[in-house]
C-alpha cells in the first residue's frame, strides 16, 4: 500500500484544516519544501499536496513552491486545489507532477473531467469529497444533493487513473477513515482508490492494509503526522 503523506499549502506555510474549515486552520513551522526533505529522507516515495490558496482563488497559487520540491526532491506528487482549466492541469504536469486532482471543477463539469482524461491520459485523478454519502464542492461549503456512487457510475468510463475519496466528516478530525463507504466506491470504480481524511494512529494504517482491497491503492496522512500522533518513522514501515 501507497502512503500518501500530506502537505497543505496556504499563504506559503503547511497548515491543516478541520473539515475543510478555513476558519479551524492549524499552522506548522517547517516550510513546505523543508516537509518534503524530511518526508524523501525517511524513505517516503510520494506526496500528497493540496494548494488550499488556489482552492479558493481556482488558479494554480502556489505553483512555484511544488516546481520547486519536484526539482529538488525525487518524490511523486499529486496536486489538488482548484484546478478548473485544462491550462491549469498541464502548468502542473510541465513541472513534473504525477498526478493532477480534479475536484469541483470535475463535478460541476463532466465533459472537463472527459477532455481532461482524454488530453492528459494516465494522469488525472478524481476527488470525490462526500458528506453522508453526498457530494460536496467549492471547498466543502456547497453540499450537493448528488450521491457519490451515482456520480461515480456516470464518470466511471471516461479514464479516471486514480479516486481520492475523502470522508469530510473525519476530515482532520482523527477519527479514523470510513472504510466502509471506501471500500463501496472501489467496488465500482473502474480505477484504484485512495483513501483519505480521519487517520488518527498507526492502528488506522493496520486496518486498511488489513483489508487486503486490491482496488484501494493507498491511503493520506495528514493531521496526525504534524501534530505527532504517528511517527513518521513508523508510517514509512508501513509503505509495501
Amino acid at each position: 500500500m501507497k502512503i500518501f503523506p500530506a502537505i497543505d499549502i496556504r499563504g506559503g506555510k503547511c497548515v491543516r484544516l478541520q473539515k475543510g474549515d478555513f476558519e479551524k486552520s492549524t499552522e506548522y513551522k517547517k516550510s513546505p519544501a523543508d516537509q518534503a526533505k524530511e518526508f524523501l529522507d525517511l524513505g517516503f516515495k510520494d506526496l500528497h499536496i493540496v494548494d488550499l490558496d488556489g482552492a479558493l482563488k481556482g488558479s494554480t497559487v502556489n505553483l512555484d513552491i511544488i516546481r520547486e520540491i519536484i526539482i529538488n526532491y525525487n518524490l511523486k506528487i499529486e496536486v489538488g486545489g482548484g484546478i478548473r482549466s485544462l491550462n491549469s492541469i498541464k502548468q502542473y504536469i510541465d513541472v513534473g507532477v504525477d498526478k493532477v486532482i480534479l475536484g469541483s471543477g470535475a463535478i460541476k463539469n463532466k465533459e472537463f473531467l472527459k477532455d481532461a482524461c482524454m488530453n492528459f491520459k494516465n494522469k488525472i485523478a478524481l476527488g470525490l469529497d462526500a458528506k453522508n454519502g453526498y457530494l460536496s464542492i467549492s471547498g466543502w461549503k456547497e453540499n450537493l444533493n448528488i450521491k457519490t456512487i451515482d456520480y461515480l457510475k456516470e464518470v466511471n468510463s471516461f479514464g479516471v487513473s486514480r479516486i481520492i475519496y475523502t470522508d469530510i466528516n473525519r476530515d482532520g478530525m482523527k477519527m479514523s477513515p470510513n472504510l466502509q463507504e471506501t471500500i463501496k466506491i472501489a467496488e465500482i470504480s473502474n480505477c484504484p482508490v485512495v483513501i483519505s481524511g480521519g487517520v488518527s494512529s498507526i492502528n488506522d494504517i493496520t486496518k486498511c492494509k488489513e483489508l487486503n482491497n486490491k482496488k484501494i491503492e493507498g491511503i493520506i496522512v495528514g493531521k496526525a503526522i504534524f501534530d505527532g500522533d504517528i511517527k513518521l518513522e513508523e508510517l514509512v514501515k508501513e509503505i509495501d
